[in-house]
């Protein structure tokens, strides 16, 4: 199955979580933040969403930073993604 995003929703999947610190400490399972990076997979097509006119800027394949508490988490054959809007995206990663 595949995600196609709707108007300006994009879809992210996470890069995973650091398991050890710059110490050289593992972390526990529980002790890990959500991490804030993803990677973009699919792009909506943007154009009027609710009145105001939107271009799209980010691209599939690039490395972005995302709100915290942003999105909805999707499950679809066993792998985990988040949709968010683009307004969620706080910056892209080069």
């Amino acid at each position: 199955m595949k995600i196609m995003p709707l108007g300006d929703r994009v879809v992210i999947q996470n890069v995973g979580a650091e398991e050890q610190t710059k110490g050289g400490l593992y972390l526990a399972t529980t002790a890990k933040e959500k991490p804030q990076m993803a990677v973009v997979l699919a792009v909506g097509p943007g154009g009027n969403v609710d009145g105001k006119e939107i271009t799209m800027h980010v691209k599939e394949g690039q490395k972005v930073i995302y709100s915290k508490y942003a999105g909805t988490e999707v499950k679809l054959d066993g792998e985990e993604y988040i949709l968010v809007r683009q307004s969620d995206i706080l910056a892209v990663v080069e």
